[in-house]
């Protein structure tokens, strides 16, 4: 088997085929892609690996990737799904340079296709009603039955063509089909439609034509105008591609393109489905396709989920014929290892709990040096202030701690992380009970963390100065749903959403990243890794909370 010389790992099979056929000087040693979304709607994660893999063949072979744009059904097509789709294949970093591509822009080659098709009898118009033509079709039981217009001379179906093509006819009075076989197991090619009349303003050509070629007809023809040597689709597809085959053969295409299938990226917790993902957002389950909680690439990235985190997912999980469902974790685990690398870090406090040390001197002390990220020096440092008013997590102070609870107590010491030891001397409660407060004494020989005397503690915990915290909104996000198949067995998806799927608190940082511009990734010590929302204003942040600490994909591994 052939390996990648890049990391001497084994080639998944789509590249052992582009391998072989550069052994073999196919396509003049040509490797040309294409990733062909529709701009129907948002990108996805499952897109992220058709990007990966179409971009990344390309690349790895000095070839070029084209991105073109399937518009051939203008009924949801619109530019802004156009300009969502550039930013998410450039924000993965990928360049499709000069390459940019619409399938619309074909509109006159693919009539002169179809066109073509007709004169050599391969294609007739056929004005069969809906209902008529369900009935024609059969099943895979039966074969179907000819349509009466496949009777029609070429002259009568080029006149009716061209009529179709004026606007002479309703919308869905008639259809031009492939002439193939009506008896043919495979029902995507008994005679299957090419065009349809339909008669909707395209965002880009407005209303010349009335006409629109059907996805099987026109993608290989785009493939084939385009020079494309290698054509990726995914496994849903493989039923398709002798339709695929079919056209370019009728239409004496020399070196054609290939279609290759493979399997789709598929998540747990998650729903990829445009038309859910849809719903999700038209009915306001999520506040709008960026919303961080969506497999959306958008939404990714305003979660703070790196790029390189998702190519690094899709390198993993590999390229296979076969379907499976990856475990949200394994990305939750590459998230983790790309930011442990490159995020700095900071103090912030989710649940303050107010703490006063009674013997801080009246002179103060010196700043306090924290590292910015211990996984790269080059990061450097910078200092904290630490004053006699601080504040801690709730959840690091029990009034009655239970065994193996480690941090502070009553009568305890713990180490506040880049400072002192303090102890806790008293516990301040409401008329409930409640704890508000604790007074606690510091040990000012514990500089750094350590005790000249040798004594030992068992916790540390973070904090933030009462003096020079900063408020921030903090949203902390969780998996969309509480299954790990949202609609398996016929379940309604919507009630498997999960209602614990986002909280906000309202919480102290650190001043260092306050005004950190939006995008910008941060790890909170101790507690997880998040992102800078768009939606901060000056002196009013908002983090999204990207991912906690604790990696189950990991630990699993044997990490």
């Amino acid at each position: 088997m052939a390996e990648n010389s890049e990391n001497n790992a084994p080639l998944d099979f789509i590249r052992e085929i582009v391998a072989e056929d550069l052994r073999s000087n196919k396509n003049g040693g040509k490797v040309i892609t294409r990733f062909p979304p529709e701009p129907n709607g948002y990108l996805h994660i499952g897109h992220a690996k058709a990007i990966c893999l179409d971009f990344g063949v390309a690349a790895e072979n000095n070839g070029r990737c084209h991105l073109r744009f399937d518009d051939t059904n203008p009924t949801k097509e619109d530019t802004e799904y156009v300009e969502s789709i550039i930013n998410d294949v450039k924000w993965l970093g990928f360049d499709f340079g000069e390459h940019l591509y619409y399938a619309s822009d074909y509109f006159e080659r693919m009539y002169e296709c179809a066109v073509t098709l007709i004169r050599k009898g391969l294609a007739y118009v056929c004005d069969l009603s809906p209902d008529e033509w369900d009935e024609y079709r059969g099943n895979l039981s039966a074969p179907g039955r000819e349509s009466p217009g496949r009777s029609r001379s070429v002259e009568e179906n080029l006149a009716l063509f061209e009529r179709m093509k004026a606007g002479e006819f309703e919308d869905g009075a008639m259809v031009l089909r492939a002439r193939i076989d009506m008896a043919s197991p495979n029902i995507h090619m008994r005679d299957p439609v090419i065009y349809r009349i339909r008669r909707v303003h395209h965002f880009r050509h407005g209303d010349k034509w009335c006409i629109y070629p059907m996805y099987d007809f026109a993608h290989p023809l785009e493939d084939a105008f385009e020079g494309v040597t290698h054509s990726f689709c995914t496994l849903e597809f493989e039923i398709h591609r002798p339709l695929y085959d079919w056209v370019l053969q009728a239409l004496d295409f020399k070196n054609p393109p290939v279609q290759t299938e493979f399997s789709r990226l598929n998540l747990t917790y998650t729903v990829m489905s445009k038309r859910k993902l849809l719903q999700l957002v038209k009915e306001h389950h999520v506040s709008g396709w960026d919303d961080p909680r969506m497999p959306t690439i958008c939404g990714m990235r305003r979660r703070g989920i790196p790029a390189a985190a998702i190519r690094k997912l899709c390198r993993t999980v590999g390229v296979t014929k076969f379907e499976a469902l990856t475990d949200i974790a394994l990305l939750e685990h590459c998230v983790r290892e790309e930011l442990n690398a490159t995020a700095p870090r900071y103090l912030a406090v989710l649940d303050p709990l107010k703490v006063t040390i009674t013997n801080y001197p009246a002179e103060g002390v010196p700043e306090l040096d924290a590292v910015n990220n211990p996984e790269d020096p080059s990061a450097g440092s910078r200092k904290l202030a630490f004053t006699r008013e601080l504040y801690i997590e709730k959840s690091d102070f029990m009034l009655e701690p239970v065994k193996g609870y480690f941090r502070l107590a009553p009568g305890r010491e713990v180490r506040l992380r880049y400072g002192y030891f303090i102890k806790c001397e008293e516990a301040v409660t409401d008329a409930d009970g409640n704890v508000v407060e604790l007074k606690c004494t510091f040990d000012p020989e514990t500089r750094g963390g350590s005790a000249p005397d040798g004594r030992k503690v068992k916790g540390t915990i973070h904090w933030v100065s009462a003096e020079t915290a900063i408020p921030a909104e903090v949203r902390l996000y969780d998996r969309l749903f509480t299954v790990e198949q949202p609609g398996a067995d016929g379940a309604d998806f919507l009630t498997q959403l999960n209602p614990g799927s986002v909280k906000i608190v309202e919480a102290l940082i650190e001043p260092a990243p306050a005004g950190l511009p939006a995008g910008s990734s941060v790890q909170f010590e101790r507690s997880g890794y998040y992102c800078v929302d768009p939606d901060s204003e000056p002196g009013r942040p908002v983090f999204n909370r990207t991912v906690t600490l604790k990696d189950s994909w990991g630990n699993k591994q044997g990490k």
